[in-house]
């Protein structure tokens, strides 16, 4: 039976990493953003506010882990951040990896979708240091030119001051919090 988990945790905390660290496919919950000129998108301080659930599939990305778990590979977009928007779609398979960690900022807003498919899932919240959180995803965003650096500067900002109240909304829809240590200990056992 395949383990499916769902890694939450503020953006740039490690969640990627954990899953390649572990073995387990990921399934890139960023790669299911909608693009930026779709209709109704949520905004802040001027710009497409990315961190509401609003601005993504929830349905693309059920379907998509369906699809793993039934049939062992899906067809998921290719999103490109710096461009805000899908650039193509690409396949994931498990080839006999027995776990899949959907991660990604909206692995909390996935958890009722999960379950209401049918889907049996662990939900983890990746908990780590706020101020060692911020230092990372900035490290990631300037090396991968994902954003102008006065954007990321703003939003790695609020992402800072937000990461408390994501922390505790995780706890409250029923994510248990690990550190990656902790985490990477637990997903190795079968």
């Amino acid at each position: 039976m395949t383990r499916v988990v769902l890694l939450a945790g503020p953006s740039g905390s490690g969640k990627s990493r954990l899953a390649r660290l572990i073995g387990a496919l990921p399934l890139r919950l960023d790669d299911f953003y909608r693009d930026a000129d779709h209709p109704g998108l949520p905004r802040a301080h001027g710009i497409v506010d990315w961190d509401d659930p609003a601005s993504w599939d929830a349905a693309g990305a059920v379907a998509a882990l369906a699809a793993l778990v039934s049939e062992a590979r899906a067809l998921v977009p290719t999103y490109s951040i710096a461009e805000s928007r899908r650039v193509g779609m690409h396949e994931v398979a498990l080839d006999g990896r027995p776990t899949i960690v959907a991660e990604g900022i909206f692995a909390i807003e996935l958890l009722p979708f999960a379950r209401e498919a049918g889907l049996a899932v662990e939900p983890i919240y990746l908990d780590r240091s706020r101020w060692l959180v911020a230092l990372l995803r900035l490290r990631r965003d300037l090396a991968q030119r994902r954003k102008p650096p006065s954007v990321l500067l703003r939003r790695g900002w609020a992402l800072l001051r937000a990461q408390p109240g994501l922390r505790a909304k995780a706890l409250d829809a029923g994510f248990q919090p690990m550190s990656m240590q902790r985490a990477c200990q637990m997903l190795a056992r079968p």
